[in-house]
């Protein structure tokens, strides 16, 4: 009778026992759950960690691919580029897309002439295996939720507000502070239709540099009566422009300084 009742007792505290740790653990299992959730966007920018380039070969490798495909439009406009797309926010859009493929001979011999291998491809995705999909371009504030891309956050389009606002963050109105794939910004508030502009920070470029680091592409922008053209000139000439209003330099309030894509921080 004794041992049947110290079976009872025992059997009761294995009972406690195991529902304690069962509350335990579902309280734990609680509390790491946001910080799994916040991992998805861990710095919160709005892009999730997985579309963003996580190594430096993949940083540099995508601002070679980027910046020497947008300076290549200066020289030949691609067929690749939808003639409906040229404008100043279309060749980052362009420059973009194009640096995340496959750069194979399929790839070069579609570009057209006069590409050659600036760097090895991106690896940690391609532009169809990227978790994005086509919908490359956040478009709203906010840290990332799963839910965004069914949402529209994500778009295939982007103008030049909505590239500075939600897929870039601001470096310095100060050049020293800018690296090759950066874009400039500027804003001229009585242009009704069109006030953002955006340029292509370059660097040193791979065709006719003329020793200087400092050379950005641009495409001007299109009219009902003009298509507009892809630009290349040096920061130190854009300084001296006669209209003031295109000065990179911070005493120029309609210059808003320099910004880098989200997907390389």
């Amino acid at each position: 009778m004794r041992l049947r009742f110290a079976c009872f007792l025992f059997s009761l505290a294995a009972c406690a026992l195991t529902a304690a740790c069962a509350r335990q653990s579902q309280a734990h299992t609680s509390s790491v759950q946001p910080t799994i959730e916040a991992s998805l966007d861990s710095d919160g920018d709005g892009i999730p960690d997985r579309a963003e380039l996580r190594s430096f070969a993949d940083r540099q490798n995508f601002r070679r691919w980027f910046t020497a495909i947008a300076e290549m439009q200066f020289y030949r406009i691609s067929d690749e580029w939808n003639s409906d797309q040229r404008d100043c926010a279309g060749l980052v859009r362009f420059a973009w897309r194009e640096a995340l493929r496959p750069h194979d001979r399929a790839w070069f011999q579609k570009m057209g002439a006069g590409y050659e291998p600036v760097a090895p491809d991106v690896q940690a995705f391609t532009l169809e295996t990227n978790p994005l999909g086509s919908k490359l371009f956040r478009t709203d504030f906010g840290s990332f939720q799963e839910s965004d891309i069914a949402s529209g956050k994500f778009s295939e389009f982007a103008d030049a507000k909505t590239l500075k606002n939600f897929n870039c963050f601001f470096v310095s109105r100060d050049p020293r502070r800018a690296q090759q794939g950066d874009l400039l910004f500027f804003h001229q508030p009585w242009v009704q239709k069109f006030p953002y502009h955006v340029m292509i920070l370059i660097g040193e470029p791979f065709n006719h540099g003329e020793g200087s680091a400092d050379w950005v592409v641009y495409h001007t922008g299109s009219s009902p009566s003009d298509q507009g053209s892809v630009k290349k000139v040096r920061l130190a000439v854009l300084a001296q422009h006669p209209d003031k209003r295109w000065r990179p330099i911070e005493s120029n309030p309609n210059f808003l300084g320099f910004y880098r894509l989200k997907m390389l921080e």
